[in-house]
């Protein structure tokens, strides 16, 4: 193991630079899925008429996928449909549709998890439905979203390596490159490529921990 060499200014500089391409994309993906999550799941809650069945079946056919296969589908099938993107929209939509149908799921359950009592007192107020949805039930939702939806958006940043296999130039590519350079270096590049991994999710854990902390 050659650590001297494996973290020589120019390999720390490349892995730095693979990791802000994977903290961009996470940041895009969860962004984007966090907001498609929100209206897939409302849209569910609410059983909208076919709209609701329709999207039913698209979620439960996502989360029965593996991401693996959702990103060779973005970046090598949709080109055959005349739809090419490059590797960092295909890796982002990829992960923004896999992670859009599994928020989904958390943000209905913890919909469906509030009172209906809450519900009927509610519109017995004078709110209208979506009113009630909105200010009553919506924000009590989301308070006890936080851990599993922070949960899988540590999943998501953890998922960005997959990207690897259609060459995306992000943190587990550039790793890779420099461990084909010495096969003393594989030990120690992955060393640190695991604790970058682990600051950033770690420090999601703990805002987690806090706001749940402030919601008590």
């Amino acid at each position: 193991m050659d650590f001297a060499g494996a973290y020589a200014p120019a390999h720390l500089k490349f892995l730095l630079q693979g990791f802000l391409v994977t903290l961009e994309v996470a940041f895009i993906s969860i962004v984007l899925s966090f907001i498609f999550g929100i209206v897939i799941g409302v849209i569910r809650y609410t059983k909208i008429p076919v709209l609701s069945q329709l999207l039913a079946v698209l979620v439960e056919t996502i989360r029965n996928l593996p991401l693996l296969l959702i990103i060779f589908f973005t970046y090598f099938a949709l080109p055959e449909v005349g739809l090419k993107l490059d590797k960092l929209y295909a890796a982002i939509s990829a992960l923004v549709i896999f992670e859009s149908a599994m928020l989904s799921e958390i943000v209905r359950s913890g919909l469906q998890s509030i009172d209906k009592g809450q519900i009927e007192a509610a519109r017995s107020s004078g709110l209208t439905y979506g009113q009630t949805l909105w200010y009553i039930i919506l924000p009590q939702a989301l308070r006890r979203m936080v851990p599993p939806i922070v949960s899988q958006f540590i999943s998501l940043l953890k998922d960005t390596s997959l990207a690897i296999v259609i060459s995306l130039p992000e943190l587990m590519n550039h790793a890779q490159i420099i461990n084909g350079r010495n096969v003393n270096f594989v030990i120690p590049i992955f060393i640190l490529v695991a604790f970058m991994y682990f600051i950033v999710n770690y420090s999601l854990s703990l805002v987690s921990r806090r706001l749940e902390y402030h919601q008590r």
